[in-house]
């Protein structure tokens, strides 16, 4: 019902002179149905507090902020569970309709199965644009763990003293790298070594590493004046007298000496050695030749891989060899090297 207009158009148009009669304002407020008492009880639902406009958006929020810190803390749970055990993340199929979505999304569900505060807002019961299990939103998490432990690295170092280690080599995809790892000795007297990071570096340079570790540095709030000691192999770029590493850091600070890395050292032993002796030396080219005849062209390979699988095959058939799981796998034939 639609309420009726009380009294007269007084203070709308003629304009009101009756101050002295207070029936006057009854008479404009009419019945019970009449529009200034809908707007007057319109405005006193208004401006209580529970049913406020204001109030119903505030509780709307909030439950979908509870609902955002849940899914957001089951998504970190998986992630630390897959980094502290060095699991990987992904799998080729990760769709609805995927048997085995791999680790990550099963770790979610799992957690998920036993628990209906957060079966109730996670994954498919999620917004389709807040289900935080996208890569970039699990690299910022892993990125995140990655900061508070070179942190923890750092506040346990203090301001003691301690050495650097760096080792440059090329990825399966023939980025250039830069491996940094810190060595000291903790409060309990024991040597520790604690790798904090891998830069992606243009080139190996003396002067783009000596950049890159400075930016590391500058970052985790470190300083070269604590470094006692720089290990590296004995390539030019870093163990170079006048422009390698060694020395753009030596110039900085001059206590801090450098030692050739024993790893290496020994590698280069054994094979200056090997080298020496007829029979080793004789076994190192025949192997060489077999790697260069097995991987010369990709033909080749693949014929004596379908050998290899029909020679195990029928071995496992009259019980010569033993089936299971990680036996009679593939494996590639790498050339040797100097240090290799």
């Amino acid at each position: 019902m639609v309420g009726e207009q009380g009294g007269r158009d007084a203070f709308i148009t003629e304009g009101f002179d009756n101050w002295s009669k207070k029936g006057s304002f009854r008479k404009h407020m009419g019945n019970i149905q009449s529009y200034p008492h809908k707007a007057q009880e319109k405005c006193d639902l208004l401006l209580r507090k529970n049913q406020s406009i204001g109030e119903a958006l505030h509780k709307q929020t909030k439950l979908k902020k509870c609902n955002y810190e849940i899914r957001l803390r089951t998504t970190i749970c998986s992630c630390r569970f897959l980094l502290k055990n060095a699991l990987p993340f992904h799998g080729h199929d990760e769709t609805e309709k995927s048997n085995n979505k791999r680790l990550f999304i099963e770790v979610l569900s799992l957690i998920r199965e036993d628990n209906e505060k957060i079966f109730k807002v996670a994954l498919q019961n999620s917004p389709k644009n807040e289900q935080l299990t996208s890569p970039t939103i699990q690299k910022d998490i892993v990125d995140c763990f990655s900061k508070e432990i070179i942190k923890s690295i750092c506040d346990e170092i203090g301001k003691n003293v301690f050495a650097i280690l760096v080792d440059e080599s090329s990825d399966v995809s023939k980025k250039e790298q830069m491996a940094i790892v810190l060595r000291y000795v903790d409060r309990l007297r024991i040597v520790k070594e604690r790798f904090i990071g891998v830069v992606y570096v243009l080139d190996t340079s003396s002067l783009t590493l000596k950049a890159a570790i400075d930016t590391v540095f500058s970052n985790n709030n470190l300083s070269l004046a604590p470094v006692k000691g720089q290990g590296y192999d004995g390539a030019s770029n870093m163990s170079g007298a006048f422009n390698g590493l060694k020395s753009l850091i030596l110039n900085e600070n001059s206590s801090a000496y450098y030692i050739h890395c024993f790893a290496h050292k020994l590698q280069l032993v054994v094979m200056a050695v090997a080298k020496k002796h007829d029979d080793v030396k004789e076994f190192f080219e025949q192997l060489a030749l077999v790697v260069t005849v097995v991987c010369g062209t990709c033909k080749r390979k693949y014929m004596i891989l379908e050998m290899q699988k029909e020679r195990v095959a029928s071995e496992i058939g009259i019980g010569e060899t033993e089936p299971g799981r990680g036996l009679n796998q593939e494996i590639s034939l790498v050339q040797a090297g100097d240090s290799r």
